[in-house]
């Protein structure tokens, strides 16, 4: 069964850091781009940032430059979302994503994780 497990949210004040990961298992996500995406309440899920298979590329959402940065470790096959700087306005639901190829990260993700709650405090 193919499963991505997102883990490291919580409750931070303004100002703070969190780190979050994402455990693939099921299939060998080394070969595949990644993201992450986040769901505040009452909006639409938004993409937050994405790195290609062997992290030579990375791309972020405007809203999160300079203060997240997305990593991966494929002997672990885990991805990591470290985000610094935190702000009421990122409070959300955040999401882990495996896309369908190994570069592209501008279509649809194959795979979903459930996600982890993060909560900005301000």
């Amino acid at each position: 069964q193919v499963r991505l497990v997102e883990s490291g949210g919580g409750l931070v004040q303004a100002g703070g850091s969190l780190r979050l990961s994402c455990a693939g298992s099921g299939r060998p996500f080394t070969t595949n781009a990644m993201g992450w995406f986040r769901q505040a309440p009452g909006k639409e899920r938004e993409f937050v940032a994405a790195i290609s298979w062997n992290g030579d590329s990375t791309n972020y959402a405007d809203s999160v430059k300079g203060r997240f940065t997305i990593s991966r470790d494929n002997a672990k096959i885990t991805v990591y979302l470290r985000m610094n700087s935190l702000k009421a306005e990122d409070t959300a639901v955040y999401y882990c994503a495996a896309y369908g190829s190994p570069t592209r990260v501008d279509v649809p993700p194959d795979y979903w994780g459930q996600g982890t709650q993060v909560t900005v405090s301000s």
